[in-house]
């Protein structure tokens, strides 16, 4: 069983809760384990308060107050990249596989912290890319489990 979904959001808080009763709501559906989607669904909401606050000024115009959504899930992981036009993360925070809290604020730990695997990449001139994995765990009456 494969899902996925995009959405392209303004850089507004009100698109934060939108995007994460999105995600919940088709983990709900599926029928993901709750302690799952929630842990998901605070990560995405730190990568989206992150794009709103930060994902801005970059080189593209039209795209300056906007950013991306995407959610996969795909057999028994789930991935999620947020994607925006800003200005990009400083060099130490892609070099590395987990963010200091030395040198950022908790969304990002936090991230990385909930996610099983997670990716912090610029885009030259064109913004930045959370991205992050988590294996699914499935209810016993799930309707779209993975054998």
């Amino acid at each position: 069983m494969s899902i996925w979904w995009s959405l392209h959001l303004r850089r507004e808080a009100a698109s934060v809760p939108l995007a994460r009763r999105l995600l919940l709501g088709t983990m709900e559906t599926a029928g993901v384990d709750p302690d799952i989607s929630f842990d998901l669904s605070v990560a995405l909401s730190e990568a989206c308060a992150n794009a709103v606050e930060h994902g801005g000024g970059g080189e593209i115009p039209d795209d300056a107050e906007a950013y991306h959504v995407t959610a996969y899930l795909d057999g028994d992981r789930c991935r999620i990249e947020v994607t925006d036009s800003g200005p990009g993360f400083p060099p130490a925070t892609v070099a590395r596989r987990r963010p200091s809290l030395a040198e950022h604020g908790r969304g990002l730990h936090l991230i990385a912290e909930l996610a099983d695997h997670v990716r912090f990449r610029n885009r030259p001139g064109r913004g930045a890319v959370v991205s992050f994995d988590k294996m699914l765990k499935w209810r016993d009456d799930a309707l779209l489990k993975v054998s």
